[in-house]
């Protein structure tokens, strides 16, 4: 629903990857997007007694049938979720409005002045050009993050104080500038190399760069915004749990990569993913997860994440993404000859190879983005619901009553996210990388293929 990552214009293309070609890759729950009152009262009953040693009751039908809401926290979630419609089409109104404001008002030429007044060497005038109009743009965007984060802390989403979540933003900042100056880097060079073909050349670079990052993200990239450490250390009996489960999903992970992220250090949230590929690839549960849900549930969640895995998920994601990835290219190509014809002499740009073209093309990448979304929330929402599917069959025969464990996850998991309990068709359609949450609870308690003698869809 919410637009993933940060609002840095060029590395869209990154974004675009980390969200829907591998969701996994930052904290993406069974249900990150679409956010019970059960659990909450079981945590305040007993307060002496920590959450993670004591089994959850089992969900009587009634609870969990449905996805229910006290009047409080139906209201609040209704609140959040519309707040968070209207930022995501606030956000894609500024971006445009601002990228416009820096080709017409000749700014973008200015900063490749400056670029080229450094030094003639093609490389340090990207250093210089490249963080001037990724920082330009993110600081005007910046009212829009800091106003969600105020919203986040309103609604008791996140906890994170604003120092810590300033240093969060920078860390992005850094991060975003270094990767945005590769790929602008390697995109001039292509349009100096070959004028006419620089998209496709650019395409068969790019692909094993974002590659390479997701690949060393578990190491390098997601310590530097949360604290790892070995879940054995302090859950050995859930590892035992989910080495078995991952073992039946024919997916194993050593004990060894399976950590626990302190995510209560910043947010009230719940999650657990799997992460990675081949080497790099680990299971994370957050401790948020451990305190606030059962063991059976937090399985349920890993067998949903297992089953991107076992159902290819990955490759499919990786090669819609390249596919997109590639038409989106050609269509830059052409908008950018297009718009400097028309406008190049007002913009003070000299031609495609001029480093103020870089601009022209983040407008457009802007625009494309929001238009392709309810393509690409729509390919998401089938792969998540396959997952679902997945994450059911596996867990069946591992955990006692796993139909009603999935659906009481989902409670438990909408109503500490703020999931709204009934969103928009429109929104659903444009926003949505999930299905809503009240349909995956309905569909998890009704979804028993054994009882009635039908073989399960993947899992035999």
């Amino acid at each position: 629903m919410r637009r993933c990552g940060s609002t840095h214009r060029f590395i869209g293309v990154l974004a675009l990857f980390f969200c829907f070609a591998a969701p996994r890759v930052r904290a993406q729950s069974v249900d990150r997007d679409n956010s019970s009152t059960s659990a909450v009262q079981t945590l305040q009953s007993s307060p002496n007694v920590p959450a993670s040693n004591r089994p959850s009751p089992p969900p009587t039908q009634a609870e969990t049938d449905q996805y229910r809401l006290s009047r409080e926290r139906y209201q609040k979630a209704v609140s959040y979720s519309r707040a968070g419609y209207t930022l995501y089409f606030i956000s894609y109104f500024v971006s445009l409005t601002v990228l416009l404001l820096i080709l017409r008002l000749g700014i973008a030429a200015k900063f490749r002045d400056i670029a080229e007044k450094v030094s003639e060497k093609k490389w340090i005038q990207c250093l210089v050009f490249v963080p001037l109009l990724i920082l330009l743009t993110d600081l005007f965007e910046l009212p829009v993050r800091v106003y969600w984060h105020a919203l986040s802390l309103r609604y008791q989403q996140s906890i994170q104080h604003w120092g810590s979540w300033l240093v969060d933003w920078a860390k992005e900042e850094a991060l975003s500038v270094g990767l945005a100056a590769l790929l602008v880097f390697v995109l001039i060079l292509a349009i100096r190399k070959s004028p006419r073909r620089w998209w496709f050349y650019f395409w068969l670079a790019a692909l094993p760069i974002l590659l390479f990052f997701f690949f060393i993200s578990p190491w390098f990239i997601d310590p530097l915004f949360n604290h790892f450490e070995p879940l054995e250390k302090e859950h050995p009996q859930l590892v035992s749990s989910i080495a078995a489960l991952t073992r039946r999903a024919g997916v194993p992970i050593p004990r060894d990569r399976m950590f626990l992220m302190k995510a209560s250090e910043k947010t009230n949230q719940i999650n657990a993913y799997v992460t990675g590929i081949g080497a790099s690839k680990r299971v994370v549960i957050w401790d948020n997860t451990i305190n606030k849900t059962s063991s059976d549930e937090a399985l349920f969640i890993l067998g949903h994440e297992l089953g991107h895995y076992v159902l290819g998920h990955i490759a499919t994601g990786f090669l819609f993404f390249a596919v997109s990835l590639l038409l989106a290219l050609y269509l830059m190509y052409r908008a950018l000859h297009w718009s400097l014809d028309r406008w190049g002499n007002d913009w003070k740009i000299h031609g495609a190879e001029d480093w103020a073209a870089i601009g022209v093309l983040l407008l457009w990448l802007e625009l494309l983005s929001f238009i392709s979304s309810p393509i690409v929330n729509g390919f998401s929402r089938m792969q998540e619901h396959a997952a679902d599917v997945y994450g059911l069959e596996v867990i069946h025969g591992l955990v006692p009553n796993s139909e009603e464990v999935a659906a009481h996850g989902f409670q438990v998991l909408g109503e500490l996210d703020l999931s709204d309990p009934n969103p928009p068709a429109f929104i659903t359609f444009w926003l949505y990388s999930h299905p809503p949450l009240a349909e995956r609870l309905v569909f998890a308690h009704a979804y028993d293929p054994w009882s009635t003698g039908k073989p399960p869809k993947y899992v035999k």
